[in-house]
C-alpha cells in the first residue's frame, strides 16, 4: 500500500488495556503498538474489554482491512506480508537478522510467557488480562490459562525444574547475543528501525515494567546495561512522548472507561444520542454470552481435569500437568 493509501485509510491497533505506565502491558499488543509509531504511522488505539482471552487480540483494521494477531504468523507479518506497512524490507533476508528475530520470538517468548502464568503468582498476568472481570471468573481463566501454558511450554511435574533452568538458560543466551549485536547503537539493523526492534523493545519494556522486581527473567535483562539503556530511551521517544496525543475510539465496546473500575455494569448516560444507546445493549448482551460461554468452558475444563487425576495411577504421563 501506497503512502496516499495510507493517509486515506486510517489504522486502528485494538489491544488489550493500559497498565504499568504502559499503553498495554500484553507481550503481544506492546510491540505492534511500537512497530506502528517506529513506521511513523498515525493509528486510533482501541481496547477490548469483551473477549480478554481472545487470540485475535492484537488485531489492526481499517475500512477496508484487517490483520489478526492469530493469522499469517501475527500483526506485524501481515502487515509487511500485506505490504501495509513493511519496515524489514532490506533486512528480512538477512541470516543474522532471521536468526535473531526467531530467537526473540523462542527464546525470549517463551520466558516471558513462564514468567507471567507458571513462575509468579499471577497478578501480574490478572491485570494485563483480566482487569475488568469480577474475582471468581478472572481466578478461574487464570487458573485455565495456566494450565494451557503448561501444555505449550512442555512442563510436567517431572520435569518441572529442568524446563525452568532450560528456560532460563537460553534467556540469558539471547539477551547476551542480542547485547552484542546492538553494541551503542541506536537500532538493531543499520540504524534504522526493523521489525527486531519493535519486537524487543515490546519485550523488554514488560518485562523491566510490568514484571515484579522479584522477577528472574528482569534480572537476567538487568545485567545487560546497553539493552535496558537502549528499551528505555525508546520508551522515552515512543511511549511518553505519545502519551498526551493517544486517540481512543468512542466505542463502549472497545474503549477504556472514563469512570468506574468497569465496563461490565456501566450504564449508558440518559443525555446519550439513541445509537450509543443501541450499542450498549449490544454490548451488555455480548458480556453476557461471553460470561456465559466462559463459564461452560470453566466446568468442562475442570471436568477434563479431573478426569485426568483418575487416569493418573495407570502411568499416563500425558496428562500430568498441574
Amino acid at each position: 500500500m501506497d503512502e496516499s493509501s495510507q493517509r486515506e485509510q486510517r489504522l486502528t491497533l485494538v489491544a488489550r488495556k493500559p497498565c504499568f505506565g504502559l499503553p498495554t502491558a500484553c507481550p503481544l499488543c506492546l510491540p505492534v503498538y511500537i512497530y506502528l509509531k517506529l513506521a511513523n504511522v498515525s493509528f486510533d488505539l482501541s481496547y477490548n474489554h469483551i473477549f480478554p482471552d481472545s487470540d485475535q487480540i492484537p488485531y489492526v483494521d481499517s475500512d477496508t482491512y484487517v490483520a489478526y494477531n492469530n493469522e499469517k504468523g501475527g500483526v506485524i507479518e501481515s502487515l509487511k506480508e500485506d505490504n501495509i506497512i513493511n519496515l524489514d524490507s532490506e533486512v528480512q533476508n538477512l541470516p543474522e537478522w532471521v536468526s535473531a528475530i526467531a530467537m526473540i520470538n523462542s527464546w525470549l517468548a517463551d520466558a516471558i510467557l513462564y514468567e507471567l502464568w507458571v513462575g509468579s503468582d499471577g497478578n501480574t498476568a490478572c491485570k494485563i488480562y483480566y482487569p475488568d472481570l469480577p474475582w471468581p471468573i478472572g481466578k478461574i481463566l487464570y487458573l485455565k490459562q495456566v494450565y494451557n501454558m503448561k501444555q505449550l511450554l512442555g512442563i510436567s511435574k517431572d520435569n518441572a525444574e529442568r524446563r525452568e533452568e532450560e528456560i532460563y538458560r537460553r534467556a540469558t543466551a539471547a539477551y547476551k547475543a542480542l547485547s552484542t549485536r546492538l553494541g551503542e547503537d541506536s537500532f538493531f539493523s543499520d540504524n534504522r528501525p526493523t521489525s527486531l526492534d519493535a519486537i524487543f523493545i515490546g519485550h523488554a519494556l514488560v518485562t523491566l515494567y510490568a514484571l515484579p522486581e522479584t522477577s528472574v527473567l528482569r534480572g537476567k535483562l538487568l545485567e545487560q546495561a546497553n539493552l535496558v539503556k537502549y528499551a528505555n530511551k525508546h520508551k522515552a521517544q515512543i511511549l511518553d512522548a505519545a502519551s498526551s496525543t493517544s486517540s481512543d475510539p468512542s466505542s463502549p465496546s472497545s474503549s477504556v472507561p472514563k469512570r468506574g473500575p468497569s465496563n461490565w455494569n456501566s450504564k449508558p448516560k440518559s443525555q446519550q444520542k439513541r445509537e450509543r444507546t443501541q450499542e450498549e445493549r449490544n454490548f451488555r448482551r455480548k458480556a453476557k454470552y461471553f460470561l456465559i460461554t466462559q463459564m461452560v468452558a470453566v466446568l468442562v475444563f475442570l471436568s477434563l481435569l479431573g478426569g485426568s487425576e483418575d487416569t493418573e495411577v495407570e502411568g499416563d504421563e500425558g496428562f500430568d500437568y498441574e
